[in-house]
């Protein structure tokens, strides 16, 4: 490789390709690798999210010595995510770039990663209910009429923690130090990203969450049938008691025990016998009657009697839904795996897991930052996406194939010029997606 200088420019030579020179230099103005970022503005604008966000949340700063808005930082963060960069020092070179300047509605540098973090370092719990609620409106917002029925999905997982964070404690089911953070989902939107340390009952502050939810839901769309749907960790007699009181459904896994396998058995032989005959998986449903010791009545619980060649495969659920057993475990209680992916995504694609910071709350506000990011993602994926190859991509294909795209950025006093790559594949489905998401 040799080199030269022109025109005051360090030009690269390469090898020769079909007998072309080959030149490189770093003059090609203002590109950016994330021209997507423009659908991101639009369908914030859309939503309104981080301005109502911004409203809620208090500023103690001196208004007059700021140089960047709470709104500009919260949508440089949040668009950040969704774009891939995770890290607050991420912040230092991308200040700098015009297209997420142009996403934040700002013509000029950008907040530093310390200015940053001393939003993160302000955060509190007033702030985490301001965020929590705006979320929990943005739902109850995107309905044009009240649905007859809502399931609400409530799940914990583990989030690991490395260094010496407020709260961290080692939980043994997991086999490390981790938070244990509580999401609550409605199909694929998010209502609420609920940080709390692992050394709690799984179930801790989910029937709160519930009582506020349903309160708030109930308000809005006084007609809708509410159903509660989560996993053996939430079958606490307390939730199903006012869920009964309340006249909500709910559809809730049941651990093993040895009563509920001895009320299984005689199902249980039936299937293992079709199983020898046929040598094929047998399932079998049914419904018994049973209460725990805790319980102060008997509650109708499903039984999925499964033998495979692995041997028998009990599950039991929870219910006091209508419908037949086979329906209630098959379409209503499995349909819950879905939320799985939602907090996937969430942590694979969206960095819910980055909670590095030493502070609790500061914590706390990352995992919402994360969340603004999953709502603001989803509503791209549900009001632009409908009916085309990307309805169904989760955000990490959407980032890839939406977001990343190659742009030269010319501004000047009157204009702001983005020259999105003439290469990129997905022309048709950008301007079909922007289009959608037009406020005018």
């Amino acid at each position: 490789m040799t080199k030269c200088y022109q025109n005051s420019q360090l030009v690269f030579s390469f090898a020769r390709c079909q007998r072309r020179r080959v030149e490189a230099s770093f003059s090609g103005g203002h590109v950016t690798s994330d021209g997507g970022v423009l659908l991101l503005r639009q369908a914030d604008r859309k939503l309104g999210l981080l301005r109502e966000v911004s409203q809620a949340l208090e500023d103690p700063r001196r208004k007059k010595s700021c140089a960047h808005a709470l709104l500009t930082m919260l949508r440089q963060r949040v668009f950040g995510l969704c774009l891939g960069y995770e890290d607050l020092n991420d912040h230092h070179a991308l200040r700098h770039d015009l297209a997420l300047q142009t996403g934040v509605d700002r013509a000029g540098a950008l907040a530093s990663a310390p200015t940053l973090c001393r939003l993160e370092n302000r955060a509190d719990r007033a702030a985490a209910w301001a965020v929590n609620r705006a979320l929990v409106e943005q739902f109850i917002a995107s309905h044009k009429r009240p649905p007859k029925e809502i399931v609400l999905d409530f799940d914990a997982t583990d989030d690991r923690v490395h260094g010496l964070q407020e709260g961290r404690f080692f939980h043994g089911y997991y086999d490390h130090y981790c938070f244990l953070p509580l999401y609550v989902f409605c199909g694929e939107q998010l209502l609420v990203a609920y940080l709390r340390p692992s050394n709690i009952d799984p179930a801790q502050h989910a029937g709160a969450l519930l009582k506020l939810l349903v309160r708030r839901l109930r308000q809005a769309w006084p007609q809708t049938r509410i159903v509660f749907r989560a996993d053996s960790g939430f079958c606490r007699h307390w939730i199903l008691g006012w869920c009964e009181r309340n006249n909500i459904g709910y559809a809730v896994g049941m651990a093993r025990n040895p009563r509920l396998l001895a009320l299984a058995a005689p199902l249980m032989e039936t299937a293992a016998e079709a199983f020898a005959q046929e040598q094929r998986k047998q399932r079998l449903f049914a419904s018994l009657r049973y209460a725990a010791h805790t319980w102060k009545r008997q509650r109708r619980v499903i039984v999925k009697a499964e033998h495979t060649s692995k041997g028998p495969n009990p599950r039991f659920v929870v219910t006091n839904l209508p419908q037949s057993s086979q329906h209630v475990y098959d379409t209503i209680y499995c349909a819950r795996g879905e939320m799985e992916n939602r907090i996937k995504e969430q942590q694979l694609d969206l960095f819910a897991d980055r909670t590095s910071c030493h502070r609790w709350w500061a914590n706390q506000w990352r995992l919402l930052l994360s969340a603004l990011a999953y709502t603001l993602m989803e509503a791209i994926r549900r009001l632009a996406l409908q009916g085309t190859e990307l309805a169904r991509a989760q955000c990490g294909t959407l980032r890839l194939k939406l977001l990343k795209i190659g742009a030269v950025i010319v501004r000047n006093t009157r204009r702001i010029r983005v020259l999105l790559s003439s290469a990129y594949p997905y022309q048709t489905l950008f301007l079909h997606a922007a289009a959608k998401l037009n406020t005018s």
